[in-house]
């Protein structure tokens, strides 16, 4: 079989993400969940492939009864070459699943969830765990080797601290204010770690703005037009991947 016929075949093939602790030589121990996924969802048959990744590796797997036997390591690397942290103050109703979703697709390594002086959602457990398993199944879907993590809400003042400062690029993302566009910025990127702060719905207030400066976040613009709540951290992540990776 030829290179690009092996790569087509493992296009084909689906992929789950498990914990270490699964993995014992070279069997891996499958959920209930993932037992149902592989056999009634996709429809998987004895001894059909399938893909494992853990926080170490990406393994072409052979289904054996509940259980996958590792056939071999895969050299895979789709992660972008910088880690971002995409802080994001909650916007209303179910719209945060598509930020992470959309977000986690396009290489975001971490979501800090705020609560700002505008924020309405005030999530359950419940949701929070939602949101990873969302994050997890992006994951999967984008052929990322990556879990992005899903901080437990905090208040903005409370994140900002929690930002690591050492060779970290910040940026807030504002609205009818003076600021240099993100991707001005972008293109003289040299840190190998970003954080992006976006607002919900109304957008970050003056006194938000200036606290954030004080932490050492750099205004930016997304454009002279003024996008939802959703559509800022899609934007700007898209901006961040598409320069990252011309670099590369």
């Amino acid at each position: 079989m030829s290179y690009c016929q092996e790569v087509e075949k493992l296009e084909l093939v689906y992929r789950i993400i498990i914990e270490t602790a699964q993995k014992n030589e070279n069997n891996i121990t499958l959920t209930f969940e993932q037992n149902h996924y592989l056999k009634n969802v996709v429809r998987l048959k004895q001894e059909d492939q399938f893909i494992a990744i853990d926080s170490h590796n990406t393994y072409l797997v052979k289904l054996i009864g509940n259980k996958g036997q590792i056939i071999q390591i895969l050299e895979e690397d789709t992660e972008l070459p910088i880690t971002i942290t995409l802080m994001i103050a909650l916007p209303k109703g179910n719209s945060f699943d598509e930020v992470i979703r959309s977000c986690t697709e396009l290489g975001v390594n971490r979501f800090v969830p705020v609560i700002s002086q505008r924020t309405i959602l005030k999530p359950s457990n419940h949701k929070i765990e939602r949101w990873r398993k969302i994050a997890k199944e992006a994951t999967e879907q984008s052929e990322r080797q990556i879990v992005p993590i899903i901080s437990d809400p905090v208040p903005f003042s409370e994140a900002l601290g929690s930002i690591e400062t050492k060779n970290n690029n910040r940026y807030i993302c504002v609205t009818r204010k003076k600021a240099k566009h993100l991707l001005t910025h972008l293109s003289q990127q040299t840190t190998h770690s970003i954080t992006i702060a976006t607002g919900c719905e109304g957008g970050w207030s003056e006194p938000e703005i200036e606290t954030a400066i004080a932490w050492g976040f750099i205004p930016v613009s997304l454009g002279s037009r003024v996008l939802r709540a959703v559509t800022s951290p899609i934007v700007a992540l898209s901006l961040v991947a598409a320069v990252v990776e011309q670099k590369n």
